[in-house]
Parts: C-alpha cells; structure tokens; sequence
C-alpha cells in the first residue's frame, strides 16, 4: 500500500471513539458508518428512504476529500433499525447506486445511539488505477 491517510471528522462520535471520517490505504477508501445527521440536524425523520438518501450522499460526499464520487464506490452497508424499512432503504440505495452495482450487505440491528436515527450506511471505493499502470 502506498500511504494511509485519514480525514477527520466533525462529529461528536468520531472525536469521542477516536475514529476518522474517512481512511484512504492505498487505493482503498473506507468511510465510516454514517448516519442522516447533519450536525445537531436529523434529516428525514421517521422516513427510512430520506434518511438512506441522505446518509449515502454525505457518505458520498466524504469521497471527495480523495478526489472521488458516487462511481468508485465498490462496496456498500447498509444498518437497518426495522425489517419493515428494508423495501424504502432498497429504493434510495437503487436510485444511487443501481448503475454501479457495488457489492451490498444489509442488516437489520436492534437500534442506534439516537432512538430517531433509522438507517447507517457504510461504504468502501477504489482509486482508478492511473493510466499506464499494468495489472498485476
């Protein structure tokens, strides 16, 4: 791997665990779970698909600390409070990633740190190789 770099992040959760937002080793990125808060400001409450929508768009968007988007994402998480939201967390993840088809793992769990909170979301992309690199 050439490198590890980590971005911090602005919530109370990651200073607390002392995790990062994001951690990019080598062409690897992994983004922290992400949840559809916005600072103090839950987005979508009581709506399964908003708060999917919204978590995997700020998951999205903390890719672009490492020059990426929506299309490098390879691998997708998502943590459900209820089975019953399944068919709505489904739906947000098609409308975003239904082109990429990154591989997807989807758990239903017995709940969150916030009792308001319905969906975390994770994700994993990959850095194009640069042009000219061989394949291994």
């Amino acid at each position: 791997m050439s490198g590890v770099r980590r971005v911090p992040g602005e919530g109370p959760w990651e200073e607390a665990f002392g995790a990062a937002r994001a951690v990019a080793a080598g062409d690897l990125v992994l983004v922290s779970g992400t949840t559809p808060f916005d600072g103090t400001v839950l987005y979508g409450e009581g709506d399964p698909y908003e708060q999917t929508r919204v978590a995997f768009t700020r998951a999205v968007d903390a890719l672009a600390e490492f020059g990426l988007g929506a299309g490098s994402v390879v691998r997708t998480r998502l943590f459900l409070a209820h089975t019953r939201d399944i068919d709505e967390a489904a739906r947000a993840h098609q409308e975003l990633f239904g082109a990429i088809r990154p591989a997807t793992t989807v758990v239903v769990v017995s709940g969150f740190v916030d009792p308001r909170i319905l969906v975390q979301v994770e994700l994993e992309a990959c850095k194009a190789p640069s042009e000219g690199a061989r394949p291994t």
